[in-house]
């Protein structure tokens, strides 16, 4: 498969999982908007900022969160002790599932993701709403449920799929699938006699320490707030769903394109050689769509940087009232919008540097997650003992800016031999800076008078504003940025004729 062929395919998966994020966000955005009229902050607190590191701990340390952590009070949060269990048990169906999707997810097999992840979330947001409008004192009761029926639906749709395509005749037409039927997939002794693959399993554990790295520093801020209790389970609450707000442009954008574009840069490029010893082709397209990428993303993050401070305060006053437009709310959504800019180019830079790193390059490249690792605790800790729950962002951003740090110096390094220079991305004409600068200006002043006492008609004025300034900016864009817009309209903007399993 040549590299311009997986390049389309890849444009193809991440455009059909920029529509799924929609979807999921969008259903997502709509139930915690219902959800917070009828439910305390305390349970939104408990079920998104400490149960979900019960999932992630299930095999593990799921006793922790019964046994030495504090219990909610029952009267606030119930059924505390049965929503840990749950939620550990859906984690275990997860992962019998976790094969089937790694397998759909190497092989791009697109519908299958849409229609059973899209199947999955709907069917789980309606037994959530169902739950939470006619049984609202079954607590964490409706939570867990929601989430083992999700995980259920989800693996079932997966292993329903394999099992009838390896059972067909036209599985055997496939001959890049690397299993034949579905007790492949089960864990087995090889020709060889051996029961495990040793190669195999040092590059696993590699991945695997990289990973649990990479959750501390992405979760890292539950596991302060949960152990250490430094936020009360209210203000937890108010954190997360500012996070999950904030959040939800970047989930929608970057991670549909980080995931897709790995599998292409994994694809298109050899770990172990140098881009001097590959092939020529293929390096350049690489080097052509990490341009392109870093570009889409900082245009991204720079948008929502600058027109997010000015809306921030709407925002959450429209999404949750009073509770979450009044205290610590704004300025943490503020702070989180610096932080989307960061998370876009980390994205994009770690999904082509994790593509293309060797094996030993994965080990040392743990060396300093653990080391980052490390740090973000305490200074997240340290931040917000400080500064309160903004702290949490700051030492975000901090850990965010140092993982970019390393992933350009690799990219650096990488190309420094060659004749490419994809981090040019990183550099806007300033033409269009100037256009960014104008704009949140004008929409800074704009808050100031007319945003969030004057009523409605003052409200949709600066909207107004918001959305003039923020088609100028756009526009100018579109003017300055004439080799970004090619590459969206011929690798994401036109259908490409695929085979009948994607």
């Amino acid at each position: 498969m040549g590299s311009q062929e997986v390049l389309g395919q890849a444009a193809r998966l991440a455009s059909f999982g920029l529509i799924l994020q929609v979807l999921f966000r969008l259903i997502t955005f709509v139930l915690n908007a219902f959800i917070l009229r009828f439910l305390s902050k305390e349970i939104v607190g408990v079920v998104n900022v400490r149960v979900p590191l019960g999932v992630f701990w299930s095999l593990f340390l799921g006793w922790v969160w019964l046994q030495l952590l504090e219990v909610p009070d029952p009267h606030v949060v119930p059924h505390y002790a049965t929503g840990v269990v749950l939620f550990g048990l859906s984690a275990v169906v997860e992962l019998l599932g976790e094969p089937f999707w790694v397998l759909a997810q190497a092989h791009m097999f697109v519908k299958l993701k849409v229609i059973a992840e899209s199947l999955s979330v709907i069917l789980k947001s309606i037994l959530t709403a169902f739950l939470v409008l006619w049984l609202p004192h079954w607590g964490l009761y409706i939570f867990s449920l929601a989430q083992l029926f999700y995980t259920t639906v989800l693996v079932l749709c997966y292993v329903t799929y394999f099992t009838k395509l390896l059972g067909s005749p036209e599985s055997t037409k496939l001959q890049t699938l690397p299993v034949s039927r579905i007790t492949d997939l089960l864990p087995n002794i090889t020709r060889s006699g051996a029961f495990i693959n040793w190669k195999e399993a040092k590059l696993t554990w590699s991945f695997f320490k990289q990973s649990f790295l990479k959750q501390i520093l992405t979760e890292g801020e539950r596991y302060v707030m949960t152990f250490l209790n430094v936020l009360n389970f209210g203000d937890q609450g108010v954190y997360d769903i500012v996070n999950n707000l904030g959040s939800l442009v970047a989930r929608l954008i970057f991670q549909p394109i980080e995931e897709s574009f790995y599998i292409f840069f994994a694809k298109v490029l050899e770990r172990e050689k140098d881009a001097t010893l590959q092939k020529q082709e293929d390096v350049a397209v690489a080097a052509a769509v990490l341009e392109s990428l870093l570009k889409l993303a900082l245009l991204a993050g720079l948008t929502i940087t600058v027109f997010g401070f000015a809306y921030s305060q709407l925002a959450l006053d429209i999404y949750g009232g009073a509770m979450l437009s009044s205290g610590s709310g704004p300025v943490l959504l503020r702070s989180y919008c610096f932080y989307v800019l960061l998370l876009a180019i980390n994205g994009v830079t770690e999904c082509f540097t994790f593509a293309a790193m060797s094996k030993e390059e994965v080990d040392r490249y743990n060396f300093v997650m653990l080391a980052l690792s490390s740090s973000f605790l305490v200074l997240s800790y340290l931040l917000t003992r400080w500064c309160g729950s903004v702290g949490f962002i700051l030492a975000n951003c901090f850990n965010m800016g140092i993982r970019i740090t390393q992933s350009l110096c690799f990219i650096h390094r990488y190309y420094r031999r060659s004749p490419h220079r994809p981090l040019a991305g990183l550099r806007l004409s300033p033409v269009l800076l100037g256009a960014f600068a104008l704009g949140g200006g004008v929409t800074a002043v704009s808050e100031v008078f007319l945003c969030c006492e004057q009523g409605w008609p003052a409200r949709l004025a600066h909207i107004a504003v918001g959305a003039f300034c923020l088609g100028a900016t756009l526009g100018t864009a579109f003017l300055t940025e004439t080799k970004l817009i090619h590459f969206l309209r011929t690798q994401l903007g036109v259908p490409r004729r695929t085979d009948k399993m994607t």
